[in-house]
């Protein structure tokens, strides 16, 4: 007894160590098309969407359904306790008791042939069948938008980082040549005093960008369900930042009306809007059913025993509308200004939708134009250090002088890497203004990324 206990303690152990190791596993590195996927799968909000686009489209087969044939069997059994007080033929008093069953069966067949009402119901639930597909669409394209800007963003704290510590490690290089220097006669103390704050704002500086990066990652793991190890790097030698194609705004205008996911849920929104006028117009107007009925009755009473009814009916049935006390015109009222309301929304929409295609658009063709003139700029940063520290070898420029050219070069290159990001996530969320596929959209921006 006491083996075994040790054995299944032995067996609980591994468990929890296979577990936790279970645990650090699951720690994975991941790229953009990886993280859009995880979010996919994961993310709360767009499982909410998918689960509501699914509980608007049983609304169709729920109108369809009222077209169709509506059949009901109704059945039932009773027992009867008869009693009758009276008098007989010679005057006397007399009592009767009977006991006996009797039962019903009622089969009724019911077919609409003119219901106005239905027929505007299934047009209505088609109308918000397309809402919620438009819907959806427009939600997975956020997503998209929504992963790159954590993804990119994480990138970009990551560069800052990796700048301050290289900022960090050059000034405490220099640091120390100041203080050479100085002990050797040639140096000032002020250039150990400026080489020093350098360093102590670096240091600074440092802290806030690893709180950032925490944050960064952090907001990726809750959008996409996944701990992470490493992110795919956006590879600056395959970057070619491209112009949008078309090149007009206008073109991409006309686009994002005809196929944006927005403005196609709220045409289908205004549709459902007129329906709801035909069908409360049609409260004025008449119905018209065909009704079949077999109905049999069975009992045993004092006069018959096991008698048995039978009867069978086939006949139409009219129902006409005559006064409702104003309420079928209020209906129509109040549908026809849900309407206009519809009709207002979806003009705004388009109006705004075409200012933020403009500001997309400009984004991604400033932003190309942006990323040449900063790579240039590194560049021309990095050949005035170099000059700098030739020159201060040679005793014609300060400590402050190549301080200043190193902290030009390390602005140039943080605004390059943030400009990067920029007009990657201005090119996603110009293509989902779009409409444009979001799988090939998430494709072509993996590409950029290393392997």
């Amino acid at each position: 007894m006491h083996r075994k206990s040790a054995s299944s303690s032995g067996l609980a152990a591994a468990c929890m160590v296979a577990a936790g190791m279970a645990l650090v596993q699951s720690a994975w590195s991941m790229d953009f098309r990886q993280a859009y996927d995880a979010a996919y799968d994961n993310d709360a909000s767009i499982r909410a969407a998918r689960a509501g686009a699914q509980a608007s489209r049983e609304r169709l087969p729920q109108a369809r359904a009222q077209l169709l044939p509506n059949v009901t069997l109704s059945a039932g059994r009773s027992y009867n306790d008869l009693t009758s007080e009276g008098r007989n033929i010679l005057g006397q008093p007399s009592r009767t008791e009977a006991n006996y069953y009797s039962g019903n069966q009622t089969l009724t067949i019911r077919q609409s042939l003119y219901r106005p009402f239905q027929r505007a119901q299934v047009r209505q639930a088609e109308a918000q069948v397309e809402d919620a597909n438009a819907a959806l669409e427009r939600d997975e394209q956020s997503l998209v938008v929504r992963v790159g800007e954590a993804y990119f963003e994480a990138l970009l704290a990551e560069d800052q980082l990796a700048l301050i510590l290289s900022q960090k490690t050059t000034y405490t290089t220099q640091l120390d040549a100041a203080r050479k220097s100085l002990a050797a006669g040639s140096g000032t103390r002020t250039d150990v005093d400026e080489a020093q704050a350098r360093l102590d704002m670096t240091t600074a500086q440092e802290l806030e960008a690893r709180q950032n990066q925490n944050f960064t990652r952090h907001r990726i793991e809750v959008l996409t369900g996944q701990r992470l190890d490493v992110l795919a790097q956006l590879d600056v030698e395959r970057f070619v930042p491209q112009s949008p194609l078309p090149e007009l705004v206008d073109a991409w205008i006309e686009r994002a009306e005809q196929a944006s996911p927005e403005l196609q849920s709220l045409r289908a929104q205004m549709e459902a809007a007129r329906q709801e006028i035909e069908k409360a117009k049609a409260g004025h107007k008449p119905t018209l059913d065909v009704v079949a009925q077999w109905a049999r009755t069975n009992s045993d009473s004092v006069t018959s025993v096991n008698s048995r009814y039978d009867n069978k009916t086939l006949g139409l049935q009219l129902s006409v509308p005559l006064y409702a006390g104003g309420y079928v015109n209020s209906t129509v009222r109040q549908a026809v200004a849900a309407l206009e309301r519809a009709q207002e929304m979806l003009e705004a929409a388009r109006r705004d939708l075409g200012v933020r295609v403009h500001r997309e658009f400009r984004g991604v063709t400033e932003g190309v134009l942006r990323i040449r003139a900063l790579e240039q700029a590194v560049r021309s940063a990095e050949q005035a250090v170099q000059s700098n520290q030739r020159s201060f070898q040679a005793g014609f420029r300060t400590t402050l002088d190549v301080l200043n050219a190193e902290q030009q070069k390390i602005t140039a290159q943080r605004d390059l890497a943030q400009a990067r990001y920029l007009y990657l996530v201005s090119r996603l969320r110009l293509q989902a203004l779009a409409g444009d596929d979001r799988l090939t959209n998430v494709a072509e921006v993996n590409r950029w990324l290393m392997p």
